[in-house]
């Protein structure tokens, strides 16, 4: 039994994060600085007998104070395991960061991504869907980066590119 909504995450989670970072800066009564832009993000590849995968995710964040970040990022994904499938995955991703000790960040992160999958089997049947992900994560601060573990959820094991809701993670921003 599932206890979320897709409807309210695909739509008002993200107007929800958008309105209320605008307050805030409206609050603060705060000027964009372009000095407090950092940008980061992941690139992966994974190699195995006949299989491949390549992943090129680039984010930004911007540093409101230094307790609190918020940013987005785009992610793409080719995986080809030989003579069995090929798959397509791109999406977005929305960030906030909190840090409230200098070794510590919190973090919360909503991601969106379309799944295209072509089998080459008659068994199975291609498939195009979009899964939602909403991680929680905590890690150590070191500065510009940070290691830490993150939990899916909304981890469904039928639908997710991820293989476990649990993830450790190595986040880094210049």
């Amino acid at each position: 039994m599932k206890i979320y909504n897709i409807t309210f995450l695909k739509w008002y989670l993200p107007l929800i994060l958008f309105f209320s970072t605008t307050f805030f800066l409206q609050a603060q009564n705060y000027a964009p600085q372009p000095s407090r832009i950092h940008f980061g993000g992941n690139i992966g590849l994974g190699f195995g007998d006949g299989f491949f995968s390549g992943t090129i995710a680039p984010s930004a964040i911007y540093q409101f104070n230094p307790q609190f970040a918020a940013g987005a990022g785009l992610n793409f994904t080719w995986a080809n395991q030989r003579d069995f499938y090929k798959s397509t995955i791109m999406g977005g991703s929305l960030i906030g960061i909190y840090t409230p000790i200098r070794e510590l960040q919190l973090s919360g992160e909503f991601e969106e991504l379309y799944v295209q999958r072509n089998y080459d089997s008659q068994f199975f049947a291609d498939e195009d869907y979009w899964y939602p992900a909403l991680f929680l994560g905590a890690g150590y601060n070191t500065g510009p980066i940070t290691v830490g573990i993150r939990y899916d959820v909304l981890y469904d094991e039928d639908k997710s590119i991820y293989g476990n809701a649990w993830m450790p993670f190595i986040r880094v921003y210049f």
